[in-house]
């Protein structure tokens, strides 16, 4: 059997970025730090939510990571920790972590047009001290991440704005998307699965979705 041509990659010019886009003011630059300062206490002690971003050889990833205001806590102006909650158990953060330790964090604050971005180096800890620290509602995390500081900084917040992010009329309808049940079903299906989901069970896998993510928190 004769195997198909492949294809040449197609070429593409490289743009001159420099020529495209303006350098960042001096003011922009100069609020590159390598530490916290007062500024950046205050809007991690009001953070709710944020999006880890990790890699390894195999590629990247972005997770999100939610809690309590101040979740993520400050050890000092270089460090910060937060704690491993139950999610879906590939822990693809922790795992990165271990063969590669540079993290991002994208805070979102909910109603405020600006973001908080933190990059530095992440180690996976499971210093009881620590646990304790970083406790809710009565339980203690597995593990905490420790991510000692690179670079931090505030982002403006345009994006939001693109996106309507806050406004009610751009919440997206439930019924205008698959529900966790029916994305299952599909799953199901495209694997070939013997066992097929139907109606009822799509019901069921809702309701229990629902309630999981509402109150299996920890």
């Amino acid at each position: 059997m004769v195997e198909p041509p492949v294809p040449e990659p197609v070429a593409v010019d490289a743009p001159d970025l420099d020529a495209l886009y303006s350098p960042p003011s001096e003011m922009i630059q100069k609020a590159v730090l390598d530490r916290l300062i007062g500024s950046h206490e205050s809007y991690l002690k009001a953070a709710t939510f944020f999006c880890l971003a990790t890699g390894s050889a195999q590629g990247l990833d972005a997770s999100p990571r939610g809690g309590p205001a101040g979740f993520v806590h400050v050890l000092d102006a270089h460090t910060v920790a937060f704690a491993d909650w139950p999610g879906n158990n590939r822990i693809e953060s922790l795992r990165n972590l271990e063969r590669d330790d540079r993290v991002g964090m994208l805070f979102i604050f909910p109603g405020l047009e600006v973001f908080l971005r933190i990059n530095g180096h992440g180690r996976v800890s499971t210093a009881p001290e620590l646990l304790a620290e970083l406790a809710e509602q009565g339980r203690t995390p597995k593990t905490a991440t420790v991510v000692a500081i690179t670079e931090v900084l505030m982002h403006c917040g345009k994006a939001v704005n693109r996106a309507k992010l806050w406004a009610p009329a751009s919440q997206v309808d439930r019924a205008s998307v698959p529900t966790v049940g029916q994305m299952l079903a599909e799953l199901t299906r495209l694997g070939g699965a013997t066992t097929q989901i139907g109606d009822e069970q799509v019901w069921q896998i809702n309701a229990h979705y629902d309630h999981e993510v509402r109150h299996a928190l920890y």
